[in-house]
């Protein structure tokens, strides 16, 4: 045994514990954290709340108490009642179903459209590639708001009017993100080995580059749609977000009149902390999972 021991080499032992000594910081890193998974239940929580609002026994986004104006949150109004004497409780659950629809929409649309765009052009390169980074740097060029001016005054102010205007928004960034990954995975050696085999243009970019690329734009995805949320507040202060219901920046508009903030501050501030909080889960989520594929940034 004494033979064995004398026989170690102590640089041997030094070197063996260095190279596990990465592993063990990169494990730490690969983990999600209890921060996502609260973040995650709180998106689930007011998405839930958004959908059910129908049949949770709450009033009505239009249901008028009758000489109950500006009254302070207490337990039968739990965030209190507006101008109206509407309960704004009701109200801000009833408003996340605008406001969760349309960044999920605008989001969902950036990606069916952007994405696509961006894996071909990434994988053909060529002409196609500039026509179509072309469209993305004009589209990044052109004045979001004058485009959603020109868009919503041009056809009304519905939700899918309004979801198009943030989804033509969100075409560009994801594109670009996906034509990025695209390019870099393109020169990897299972796609190169799929090429030597035999495989066909779309098979590689369905099954080698689409499921890849999507984990980055699964990250941006949810950066992007906080973003859809909080652009949906500033279409409602200039009067192009949705015209019937309720929405969460609809409400802050509302609530944002000297008397009725001097008055009643929870009228807005209500939409503002479900804004806030939902805007800081999303983001916080899209940060960590961006952190844990160790998605990098790329620029071509």
């Amino acid at each position: 045994m004494a033979d064995q021991d004398s026989s170690l080499d102590p640089a041997q032992v030094v070197l063996d514990y260095d190279d596990l000594e990465p592993e063990a910081e990169d494990s730490g890193k690969r983990k999600l954290g209890l921060g996502f998974w609260i973040a995650i239940g709180w998106l689930v929580a007011i998405s839930l709340a958004a959908i059910l609002a129908p049949i949770l026994p709450i009033d009505g986004a239009n249901v008028i108490a009758a000489g109950k104006k500006l009254e302070s949150p207490s337990i039968h109004h739990w965030f209190g009642t507006d101008g109206s004497g509407r309960d704004v409780f009701a109200r801000t659950i009833w408003g996340a179903r605008v406001s969760l629809s349309v960044g999920f929409i605008a989001i969902v649309a950036g990606m069916l459209i952007g994405g696509p765009l961006g894996i071909l052009a990434g994988y053909f390169r060529g002409k196609f590639d500039a026509f179509i980074s072309f469209i993305f740097v004009s589209l990044l060029s052109f004045p979001s708001l004058v485009l959603a001016l020109l868009i919503v005054n041009s056809l009304d102010r519905s939700l899918k009017v309004v979801a198009m205007v943030l989804g033509i928004l969100a075409i560009a960034p994801i594109g670009r993100l996906a034509r990025a990954n695209t390019i870099v995975f393109a020169e990897r050696e299972f796609v190169q080995a799929a090429r030597v085999i035999g495989a066909k243009d779309m098979r590689i970019m369905v099954r080698e580059l689409l499921p890849n690329v999507l984990i980055p734009m699964g990250a941006l995805a949810m950066l992007g749609m906080a973003v859809a949320i909080v652009a949906e507040g500033g279409l409602a202060f200039l009067g192009l977000s949705v015209k019937e219901g309720a929405s969460w920046g609809k409400m802050i508009l509302e609530g944002s009149g000297t008397r009725t903030l001097r008055k009643g501050t929870h009228v807005a501030m209500a939409p503002i902390a479900m804004m806030f909080f939902t805007v800081l889960a999303l983001n916080y989520a899209g940060d960590r999972v961006r952190a844990y594929f160790d998605v990098r940034e790329t620029a071509f």
